[in-house]
């Protein structure tokens, strides 16, 4: 099951920081290359054995001044309805403050755990500081230091004790897709369309206390669970056009999916924030699909799909081995082979290649085309083996990993795919020490 710690607050206490120290810094999403700075925003860590998720509301408030308590409580809102556990972060060294207040009023009413965490508490003296903010309300304090990490590591063993750690279908063995995308791309009419209204139901599993619904499906001779989030709720006007909103309400689903099926509408083509969701999926390594609904609304000529699917391709790269199918959710055009392509990319994530099969194969292959010297020294691949984890992953022994770059890793993973079809799914390539 994954839990999703959120940080609110107002602007300045330090919640990146804070992001940055319970993620460790390295893993804060940076690539800038993509132009996608949203995503650094969501990184994945782990504390005594739990693995969890951090969402910094931080960073998104762009808006002037007199909607800026507005746009505030409406992250701590959207925080409240998609996290866990939300710590509520203040600054020792500016007091209470009435945005402060007006944020408190709003955890109060909560049944989530909130923990209220007293930020830039670098000396003793300041601890004595702390004491005015138990006047918000929120129970216990927790004074750290996000810049130094004083105190950061008891605030995570409490974060830990409110986890939820049953999950319901780890053991069902059967396949999880969940339906992404932006709001207004026809999740749920695809949801309809694919299991039609005599919906054949088994079972319906109620994911965490929040309203991620797991059912379980028996449709064309598959046994499969829909995970659906977003057909469940009220829309609620002032979320639905903002980019980061309908990010965060993608993670939990796509973390608790095998394959994500990412819906696109036809009429906008590929956006910003479609490309935000699709790095996440390939973050989790999870399987992907690309749907592209409202295909009837679309003037169409011979080239029009051909053109439109490229375009697409050249947004994805350079992870764009991903079946992109054209559908209309209302004329169930093309439904049946979007759970087709969903079953065959499960199949190809859950694949095991032999090490025998793969060291005959990729051992020649590295041969015909070996890594080049670097200062006059030959990198001798001996030996590959697939990894025992959950997606597609590889180890290449060698006598000198440091010297093999990106686009060697990239040439070998490009012949994995050639040989064994892995589309849809993220490979990820290890070089270690033989």
């Amino acid at each position: 099951m994954s839990n999703i710690i959120a940080i609110v607050g107002r602007p300045n206490v330090g919640k990146s920081t804070l992001f940055n120290r319970l993620i460790g810094k390295r893993q804060a999403i940076t690539d800038e290359t993509s132009g996608v700075t949203r995503d650094r925003h969501y990184g994945k860590s782990n504390w005594n054995g739990y693995d969890f998720s951090v969402i910094d509301t931080g960073g998104y408030v762009t808006n002037s001044e007199d909607v800026f308590e507005e746009e505030i409580n409406k992250q701590v809102m959207l925080a409240i309805e998609e996290s866990d556990v939300i710590l509520f972060l203040v600054d020792v060294k500016n007091g209470i403050t009435d945005l402060d207040e007006s944020i408190g009023k709003l955890l109060k009413r909560t049944k989530k755990p909130v923990m209220l965490v007293v930020n830039k508490v670098d000396n003793s003296a300041q601890h004595n500081d702390t004491f005015e903010f138990y006047s918000l309300g929120l129970g216990d304090l927790y004074p750290i230091s996000s810049t130094n990490g004083s105190g950061t590591g008891d605030l995570l063993d409490e974060v830990v004790k409110h986890f939820n750690t049953k999950d319901d279908e780890e053991d069902l063995g059967i396949p999880k897709y969940a339906i992404v995308g932006r709001p207004n791309a026809g999740k749920s009419s695809l949801i309809n369309a694919l299991v039609g209204e005599d919906r054949n139901i088994v079972t319906d599993v109620a994911g965490t206390t929040r309203d991620s619904i797991h059912t379980r499906y028996t449709k064309f001779n598959q046994d499969f669970l829909i995970i659906d989030t977003a057909g469940l709720r009220k829309k609620t006007k002032v979320t639905d056009d903002l980019e980061f909103y309908s990010v965060m309400r993608a993670v939990r689903s796509i973390e608790e999916s095998d394959v994500c099926l990412l819906m696109i509408d036809a009429t906008r083509g590929i956006e910003a924030q479609d490309l935000n969701i699709f790095y996440l999926i390939e973050k989790n390594k999870k399987g992907v699909v690309v749907i592209v609904n409202k295909w009837d609304l679309i003037e169409k000529d011979t080239h029009t799909t051909k053109e439109f699917e490229e375009k697409i391709r050249a947004k994805l790269a350079p992870f764009n081995d991903v079946p992109i199918i054209f559908t209309s959710a209302i004329t169930k055009q093309r439904i049946h082979k979007v759970l087709e392509t969903a079953i065959k990319v499960y199949e190809n994530r859950i694949k095991k290649i032999p090490t025998s099969k793969l060291n005959e194969y990729m051992l020649g292959v590295i041969e015909a085309f070996r890594p080049p010297a670097i200062k006059g020294k030959f990198v001798k691949i001996k030996y590959v083996t697939q990894l025992p984890i959950h997606a597609p992953a590889f180890a290449f022994y060698c006598n000198m990993p440091q010297y093999i770059k990106e686009p060697y890793k990239r040439f070998l993973e490009n012949r994995l795919r050639e040989e064994y079809d892995f589309t849809g799914v993220p490979i990820q390539i290890f070089i270690r020490k033989k």
